[in-house]
């Protein structure tokens, strides 16, 4: 329990810190997004009429109290206002949020998938060239740009074997490409970090036992090495994760896919402020939930965290005992 708690606190003060720096960042960016919006003299309105309108959105108040507003209203769930549309963020968020999540769930799965396929395969398979092979690709999907990944996937699938269509695609059609270009980059780090792992794993002498008891190959890597080698791809996958809803923005734009990534990019050409706030902070709790989630499951899938911990738990009392 108070291995949780101590989890939980620290993920709460990223939340607070992340929240902060963006919200610094964003104020001292240059420019102002109420100008930007209604300073075109093609509107006509007045330099008090623009005042009016920048104290609606708050902006003519001091930065801690709009820093206090911000955070008061975001506690509540309230984001504001787009000051390019004038909607409510949290209806845009709402509108876009799932398309994006679909896209970065599918696309993990699809990484961790390939990088599976790509690390057993480089240590198990058949034949040396072969093992070569697949040892040499994944240093050669983390040279591919993400935005290069999905124009090639769409020049090869769409337009020359014209397998997926370009316009007009059915949602599950239009799924495909997408979750290709985010999980390619995306499974060499995972396949790399799992390769090393196994390699690690296999050589320990737990392993040796059990070979020579008369297990086979398939036995020990499912039963033994699989098991042990992918804690480290766990938490390499939950870091990652990050990186997907950050690769939305690129890959949604690409493929002019409604969603977060191509709010961000709206929001950003016209300086939205509020959107793009929300957006950060939405990742940032996406991004320490996720991990927060695969720190806790880490002592249920390693016993020796589980043992460590009673142990330390059961030494405490025994010291208590020998101060006395």
């Amino acid at each position: 329990m108070t291995y949780v708690l101590r989890r939980a606190g620290q993920a709460l003060l990223v939340l607070v810190l992340a929240y902060t720096a963006a919200y610094v960042l964003l104020a001292a960016l240059p420019g102002d997004a109420v100008l930007a919006r209604y300073g075109n003299p093609d509107l006509g309105l007045t330099p008090e009429q623009l005042d009016e309108i920048r104290a609606s959105y708050g902006a003519d108040q001091p930065l801690m109290l709009r820093y206090l507003d911000s955070a008061a209203g975001f506690l509540r769930g309230d984001f504001g206002f787009s000051v390019q549309s004038g909607a409510a963020v949290s209806d845009l968020i709402a509108a876009n949020l799932p398309s994006t999540l679909l896209l970065a769930v599918l696309g993990l799965g699809a990484a961790i998938f390939l990088a599976v396929t790509i690390a057993f395969t480089a240590t198990y398979g058949k034949g040396g060239w072969l093992r070569r092979v697949f040892r040499n690709i994944p240093p050669f999907f983390v040279s591919l740009p993400l935005f290069w990944v999905g124009i090639i996937l769409i020049q090869v699938f769409s337009f020359r074997l014209r397998l997926i269509p370009a316009i007009g695609a059915s949602p599950v059609e239009s799924l495909i490409l997408p979750v290709a270009t985010l999980a390619i980059p995306i499974a060499a780090p995972l396949a790399q970090v799992l390769m090393r792992s196994i390699d690690e794993v296999r050589h320990r002498p737990f392993v040796a036992v059990v070979r020579a008891r008369g297990a086979s190959t398939s036995w020990l890597l499912w039963r033994n090495v699989a098991r042990n080698a992918l804690l480290p791809t766990l938490t390499m996958a939950g870091l990652l994760f990050g990186e997907l809803v950050g690769g939305a923005v690129v890959t949604e734009t690409v493929f002019a896919r409604n969603g977060v990534g191509q709010l961000t990019a709206q929001a950003v050409a016209n300086r939205d402020t509020p959107v793009l706030l929300a957006v950060v902070v939405i990742t940032t709790v996406t991004f320490v939930v996720i991990n927060l989630v695969v720190d806790l499951l880490y002592p249920v899938l390693d016993a020796r965290l589980r043992t460590s911990s009673r142990a330390t738990r059961s030494a405490r009392p025994a010291r208590k005992g020998a101060l006395r």
